[in-house]
């Protein structure tokens, strides 16, 4: 077995090394605990006291030292162009994920929202690369889709366009 020794801690910033890289896509990059891989086929234990979004950090020190970047994943996306302000509004009145990029915002496939947001004008194209989107009201955390479960307290309704 080639595994390495599990994780001794998360770290901020980019160490004065780097022994590797582990790429996870936006799904895999929210963990608790998880069998990770490296780029070059070597496993380790992540155990984290909760649900970590892993975006918010630069990658792991392995107990033996080792440290391992987190790199975000190439994933299908779909490109949106057009009045970006308007078309971010209506992406994130829906709680979707969203990239933005100065001249265009990333989303994951939605067929749902691929076509409000046709219907809205917006221009679609599929585009694959990392997808690093926004992170939640104060620059951190996740976007977790409409169903926010009972600590939800905000009150708002959506309307059918």
């Amino acid at each position: 077995m080639n595994d390495l020794p599990p994780l001794r801690r998360l770290l901020k910033t980019a160490p004065g090394r780097c022994d590797g890289a582990v790429i996870l896509d936006y799904d895999a990059r929210l963990v608790r605990r998880k069998r990770l891989q490296t780029a070059e086929g070597r496993g380790f234990l992540l155990d984290l006291a909760e649900v970590t979004n892993l975006d918010d950090w630069w990658g792991f020190e392995l107990e033996d030292g080792t440290t391992l970047e987190i790199v975000p994943a190439d994933e299908a996306l779909v490109e949106v162009k057009g009045d970006l302000a308007r078309l971010a509004w209506h992406i994130g009145n829906r709680h979707t994920p969203c990239q933005i990029e100065e001249t265009r915002l990333l989303i994951r496939h939605d067929h749902v929202i691929e076509a409000m947001l046709a219907q809205l004008g917006a221009r679609l194209r599929k585009v694959t690369g990392p997808f690093t989107p926004e992170g939640g009201a104060y620059g951190h955390g996740r976007t977790m889709g409409h169903d926010h479960g009972p600590a939800d307290s905000h009150a708002h309704a959506h309307h059918a366009h």
